[in-house]
């Protein structure tokens, strides 16, 4: 079972001694790397075509995201880099800088169609911009379903890439964010948004 509290590089490397398998396959595993930044450490999930997942270490249910993640692609999970890991790492360390808005690595976002549809909308809002879920909702041609566009949001694998935090209330409240609330304002803040 794996080690729920990934604060660390040690808690980290012993809840992934093991690989996590969603079942025997010949399938090539997918590398999962540790990066630390100034708001706290990061896994990504990558193979050497793009990128799967990106999470900060205290995100809510990152486990059951990871078996989920294994289980979608048929694919183990075992500690590693790869040059999609590596690019990532740099461009972050671009990103919390303020030196880059854009990535450039590439993405697999496995999901539903309306996941995906959703997820496509986030990554059109740009830095230092908020939308309401209500807004993201208009955008994907569902006006009345902010709830659905919020369980998206939820289910989104790639923070920072695929800016779930730049959503929030129709109040113009934090709304949630799965890596907290204080990881959501700092990012918000880094970007130039007004919140």
């Amino acid at each position: 079972m794996l080690n729920p509290d990934y604060q660390n590089k040690a808690a980290f490397e012993n809840a992934f001694g093991p690989s996590l398998r969603p079942a025997a396959t010949d399938k090539a595993p997918l590398h999962i790397d540790w990066t630390e930044t100034p708001y706290g450490p990061m896994l990504s999930v990558a193979d050497d075509e793009a990128l799967y997942m990106l999470e900060f270490t205290a995100r809510k249910n990152l486990g059951l995201q990871m078996h989920r993640l294994a289980k979608r692609t048929g694919r183990a999970i075992s500690p590693g880099s790869s040059a999609v890991t590596r690019q990532i790492n740099s461009e972050l360390g671009a990103y919390f800088k303020g030196d880059l808005s854009e990535f450039r690595t590439p993405v697999a976002m496995p999901g539903t169609p309306f996941q995906i549809k959703t997820w496509e909308a986030l990554q059109a809002i740009p830095a230092g911009e908020t939308r309401s879920y209500k807004d993201l909702a208009k955008s994907v041609g569902s006006p009345k379903g902010f709830r659905a566009v919020a369980g998206a949001n939820a289910n989104n694998r790639l923070a920072i890439i695929v800016p779930c935090h730049r959503v929030i209330s129709a109040n113009g409240g934090l709304g949630g964010y799965a890596g907290g609330l204080d990881k959501k304002r700092a990012l918000l803040t880094l970007e130039g948004a007004a919140i």
